[in-house]
């Protein structure tokens, strides 16, 4: 005598409509977005932000001197003295590490270079292009100079 399969028990009957359905990520346009840097909690917020961006940011120091480029890394620590970033200048070569303490402004300069960029677009446009008859549809992504 045998009894009902586990995977035939009610608990794990699975849905596949329920399956389907996830939460997506929604993500922000911060491209041009100049954030207010008026309390310590502000500065940090942005400047995660400016960490996970995907294009260039001006950072502004307090003595005036301005620096474009890639925020590659950043340490966060106790204080905004002890906190810093670093940044893959735009025109040279030499990596910049600046204080949070030494920040008086910040601007996403840069073009977001994944912004409306998807998977499904790429292949879109691929099968659109082969359509037309091209030979070999490029597999390469497009250039990110515009």
């Amino acid at each position: 005598m045998s009894g009902p399969r586990h995977a035939d028990r009610p608990e794990h009957t699975l849905q596949a409509d329920q399956l389907e359905v996830a939460a997506g990520t929604a993500h922000e346009s911060l491209q041009g977005w100049i954030p207010e840097l008026a309390s310590e909690q502000e500065l940090r917020g942005a400047l995660e932000k400016a960490f996970d961006y995907r294009g260039d940011v001006t950072v502004t120091r307090k003595d005036g001197s301005k620096v474009e480029g890639y925020i590659f890394d950043r340490v966060m620590g106790n204080t905004l003295a002890g906190s810093f970033v670093r940044l893959l200048p735009k025109d040279t070569s030499q990596r910049v590490k600046i204080a949070y303490s030494e920040i008086a402004a910040l601007a996403f300069s840069g073009r977001d270079t994944a912004a409306g960029k998807s998977w499904e677009a790429w292949v879109s446009k691929y099968w659109e292009n082969k359509e037309k008859g091209e030979e070999k549809p490029s597999l390469q992504p497009e250039s990110l100079q515009e």
